[in-house]
């Protein structure tokens, strides 16, 4: 098993092989996401644009070790400012463009917010910026789907892990303290290009996130995809794979 040694412990990673002249695709999961959950997507764009690829599992996640303390409603900065950094670090990469869903993606923006060297770009599916109504009524559906045994597939993926890696997340969301969790104010300070996708019928967030982005990235690029859910990637692929390769394009335009 492929493992990148960190003060928060050995987190499972795979590489994609690319053109090292390009920077590193970083895929980063969803909030109860995993490697293997993002399936065959993180391969297929990277086929598609040239570009090596990074794909690993966040503290807690998949065959990375369990969290080891209560998460704070500051998690997704921890995350971003701490964890992701060294990743990068500890896997030697430089130049870099983050492909983040959901969590994922409000990670990409934070990390984004603080222009480290090397982001050449950054692409977000379904990322939040701030919590709405409809987040939190999605959550509390899948915590009533998850405490009825609905949900139990996660356990391939996340093992032991799986119900404290769930109440993490759920337990997190729908605490009071968090209703008021808001990134927009970082938006401005995101020097490089983004392309921002959410679905159409994404059951954890409205237009809102993507007009937040698009009002306030200096060079933000948005598109609501029709017929979509919370995972363009699963219910788009084809499409998303062709915008982010266009995106990918443009990023290495700007440089030439």
């Amino acid at each position: 098993m492929a493992v990148l040694t960190l003060n928060e412990g050995e987190l499972y990673y795979e590489t994609i092989d690319g053109d090292e002249r390009l920077p590193v695709l970083v895929f980063l999961h969803e909030g109860l996401g995993s490697v293997a959950q993002w399936r065959d997507f993180p391969r297929r764009v990277c086929a598609a644009t040239g570009h090596p690829g990074l794909v690993y599992d966040r503290l807690g996640y998949g065959q990375s070790p369990p969290l080891r303390a209560p998460r704070s409603i500051h998690y997704l900065h921890d995350y971003a400012l701490r964890e992701l950094p060294a990743v990068l670090a500890a896997a030697g990469v430089r130049d870099h463009i983050v492909v983040g869903h959901s969590d994922g993606g409000s990670i990409a923006l934070i990390h984004a917010a603080g222009q480290p060297q090397g982001l050449r770009g950054i692409v977000t599916l379904a990322a939040h910026v701030i919590v709405e109504t409809v987040t939190l009524d999605g959550i509390r559906a899948a915590q009533a789907a998850f405490d009825e045994g609905r949900l139990r597939g996660l356990e391939r993926h996340h093992g032991t892990k799986t119900a404290q890696i769930f109440a993490a997340w759920a337990d997190t969301w729908l605490r009071p303290a968090f209703a008021h969790w808001d990134i927009r104010y970082l938006l401005p300070s995101i020097g490089c290009p983004v392309l921002a996708l959410q679905g159409s019928a994404d059951q954890y967030g409205t237009v809102a996130q993507l007009e937040a982005i698009a009002g306030a990235v200096p060079l933000a690029q948005t598109r609501m995809l029709e017929d979509c859910g919370h995972a363009p990637q699963q219910d788009r692929p084809d499409q998303v794979v062709a915008l982010i390769a266009d995106f990918c394009r443009g990023v290495a335009a700007r440089r030439s």
